[in-house]
């Protein structure tokens, strides 16, 4: 345990407290550090705490029904996750991973509960953050559902390009090292597929590509291709 303020501060969730609601939370904050590809939890795991990215990045993922795996999301710096298993003591929804050297807090149920009850902040923050989660998840499966592999690759770089995107001159940068396998998996589509879209979008100039990172050079050109 130790003084992890000036992470805690970082969290939405956490970022209203009072200095004495961060040091109170601060004591209960256990630290651990990931090497990139190791598993954190593994879905059906019991839900045993609440997590934060203190630096890195972390995949969550689920298990298809034919063993597949579907990627939920990236979590980075200051993003929680596993936010439900506070309030349902169930297990953990999904599978987390460091897809890079990672270092996270963790705070455990049991310790965090009573605070929870007595700071209706970090309450109403949690369940806003669970919200918005829900909503990217209900808009992924509609895509996964409605859209063609074109449609769902798009809406995919969209969204990527919302929660990661770093602007430059050349255009929209998504912060992250994708293998085409992993985007298939966002996807829910074939490697293969994944290759013969990113090389159209690359022909069109739409985007570019360089060490696993996506560059979106236009994006009024991307929307135009769903």
């Amino acid at each position: 345990m130790g003084d992890y303020k000036k992470y805690l501060l970082q969290i939405p969730i956490f970022s209203e407290l009072t200095e004495e609601g961060l040091s109170e939370i601060s004591e209960l904050v256990l630290v651990r550090k990931y090497k990139k590809r190791q598993i954190m939890f593994v879905e059906g795991e019991p839900g045993e705490a609440i997590h934060f990215v203190i630096n890195g990045k972390v995949k969550l993922s689920k298990s298809t029904a034919d063993g597949r795996e579907l990627i939920l999301g990236i979590r980075q710096s200051g993003d929680t996750f596993a936010e439900v298993v506070l309030f349902d003591g169930g297990t953990y929804p999904a599978t987390a991973e460091a897809i890079e050297d990672s270092e996270a807090g963790l705070i455990r149920n049991k310790d965090i509960d009573q605070l929870v009850r007595n700071n209706s902040s970090i309450a109403i923050a949690l369940i806003k953050t669970m919200s918005r989660r829900l909503r990217l998840f209900q808009q992924q499966m509609r895509d996964l559902a409605l859209k063609d592999t074109l449609g769902s690759m798009v809406s995919t770089l969209q969204r990527l390009a919302k929660e990661h995107g770093i602007d430059t001159p050349e255009g929209l940068l998504i912060d992250l090292s994708l293998t085409h396998q992993e985007l298939a998996n966002f996807i829910g589509t074939s490697r293969e597929s994944v290759n013969r879209l990113l090389s159209d979008l690359k022909k069109s100039n739409v985007i570019s590509v360089d060490k696993g990172k996506i560059m979106i050079i236009d994006m009024k050109k991307l929307k135009e291709w769903a």
